[in-house]
């Protein structure tokens, strides 16, 4: 052998073959049958190979009562058909797809598009030009002088044209109805595209069965939306629900409910767009992922957790007293920061009026001048937004100097806490310059729009470091379905094809 490597390549094959004719030809041919047989034999006694190989026919079969145990990758293959048995019984997958986390995220964008154009409408004095609430007819605009007549006739008999606007003229009224009416049409908008696509992924099994519950909760949250909005409309047209000698607008309280709704809708979208896509990332690399998750659920990193949590409630909270102060006109009083007249507070007589209190002890003193009076609801909206920067300041404060936090909390997490720094520097310029030049319309609808995005931050962070026991599962049971997959591949990389290469090199 050691000559015939020495050779050529040519000269090697023809000599490997010329060794192998003259081996057979002083072999037997009854040796060489018997040697044939011996390997079929061996062959099929492989409990590997059974499974691929075609026995030879029998004129009589027999029952196999053999009690060896099976081999790893028939125990695989079981495995595997059982478990598309079960998926083919639970039609409804465990994991969104995610074309549903895109369409959630879109339909996020544009609920937030709508409350910044609601802002629009209600800063232009525009909310009111509408005055009956028709869902289905009203979608349609006036189509000929006529009918524009017919709505202006019925816009005059409103409050707020009697009190404010009895100079208007038809061209004047078309104005703030455009702006009514594009706001209605948007929502109406909203609710089909989230409701038929809705309708289509549960009827396709796109989702799963916790997702499929909370988009029909979503769906019950935007028709909820849309009869508080004709509440909060209700409510500036009719002279018995506006106080006596008070301005012609709606309720603040049914302006709030209708932002707080609209704000809750937004961040239900949201909030399950973000975890669809976390858990497709996740699962995609159950290893890395549990490695993750593991490391957002250790002790150092709870009281974090529950601090971006409370800083979440405050800043929903501060964009409620924004609402307060928007629906009382409450920005155009004291319109210098950060002094209220001569002080940094107003005078008490100012903050705690009689006026506003409803009954003769002054039980409601305190609670109705924080709800209905401007001065004091100008000021809470300052306290809870200072308060807010300063919560920001010290989350990140806190995530950069203790060493714990520094080294545990991931990349993405560092990236969300920065970016509420940022948002919330934004947001406390844009008010501070909203209250100095008098609420302009633009700084106006900015500062709303920053409130909205200041919280959209949070929910981005909070989404980074909270860790739902479904995503833990999902990651488990994909974890585990990969382990079970390597192992098979390991037993098929020594099965029939290793065997065959290995039979392969010695006969060479």
């Amino acid at each position: 052998m050691a000559t015939v490597i020495g050779m050529s390549p040519l000269r090697a094959r023809l000599g490997i073959r010329a060794q192998q004719i003259l081996q057979d030809s002083f072999v037997c041919r009854r040796c060489i049958h018997q040697q044939h047989k011996t390997i079929t034999k061996r062959q099929y006694q492989q409990p590997i190979l059974r499974k691929f190989s075609t026995p030879p026919r029998r004129t009589q079969t027999r029952p196999q009562t053999s009690t060896a145990a099976p081999s790893p990758l028939s125990a695989l293959g079981q495995t595997i058909s059982h478990s598309n048995t079960s998926s083919t019984t639970s039609s409804w997958p465990k994991l969104s797809d995610k074309s549903v986390a895109y369409w959630l995220l879109g339909s996020a964008a544009s609920v937030f598009g709508i409350v910044i154009f609601g802002g629009l409408t209600r800063l232009t004095e525009s909310g009111l030009s509408i005055t009956e609430w028709r869902p289905v007819t009203g979608s349609f605009p006036p189509r000929n002088e006529s009918i524009w007549e017919e709505e202006f006739a019925r816009y005059k008999r409103s409050p707020e044209f009697k009190m404010l606007n009895s100079r208007m003229n038809l061209e004047e009224f078309k104005q703030i109805y455009w702006m009514e009416w594009g706001h209605r049409l948007w929502g109406r908008v909203v609710g089909l595209t989230f409701l038929v696509p809705t309708a289509y992924f549960m009827i396709r099994r796109r989702v799963s069965p916790h997702m499929a519950r909370r988009l029909v909760g979503i769906c019950g949250l935007i028709g909820f939306q849309g009869l508080i909005g004709w509440w909060m409309v209700k409510s500036g047209l009719k002279d018995d629900l506006l106080e006596t000698g008070s301005h012609p607008r709606v309720s603040q309280y049914r302006l709030a409910t209708h932002l707080g709704t609209a704000f809750v809708a937004y961040l239900a979208m949201l909030w399950n767009g973000l975890q669809i896509l976390r858990e497709h990332k996740l699962v995609k690399d159950p290893e890395a992922g549990m490695k993750l998750l593991s490391t957002l659920q250790r002790p150092e990193l709870t009281f974090l957790r529950r601090y971006v949590g409370a800083l979440t409630g405050l800043i929903f909270l501060t964009a409620l007293s924004g609402a307060l102060v928007a629906g009382l006109d409450a920005g155009l009083v004291y319109n210098n920061f950060p002094w209220m007249g001569q002080g940094l507070l107003p005078p008490k007589r100012e903050m705690l009026d009689p006026f506003y209190s409803h009954t003769p002890d002054h039980g409601d003193l305190i609670w109705r001048n924080m709800l209905e009076n401007p001065v004091l609801a100008q000021l809470d909206h300052r306290i809870l937004a200072t308060s807010t920067f300063t919560a920001v300041m010290a989350l990140w404060g806190y995530s950069r100097f203790s060493p714990t936090v520094r080294t545990l909390l991931p990349k993405s997490g560092r990236a969300g806490v920065l970016g509420l720094v940022h948002l919330v520097s934004i947001q406390v310029t844009l008010g501070i310059t909203t209250l100095w030049y008098l609420v302009p319309t633009p700084l106006a609808s900015a500062h709303q729009a920053g409130a909205l995005a200041l919280l959209t931050g949070a929910f981005v962070l909070a989404s980074r470091v909270f860790v739902p026991r479904r995503t833990v599962r999902l990651v488990r049971d994909a974890l585990m379905k990969s382990a079970t997959y390597r192992k098979g591949a390991q037993v098929a990389r020594r099965g029939p094809d290793a065997m065959m290469r290995a039979r392969l090199a010695q006969t060479s």
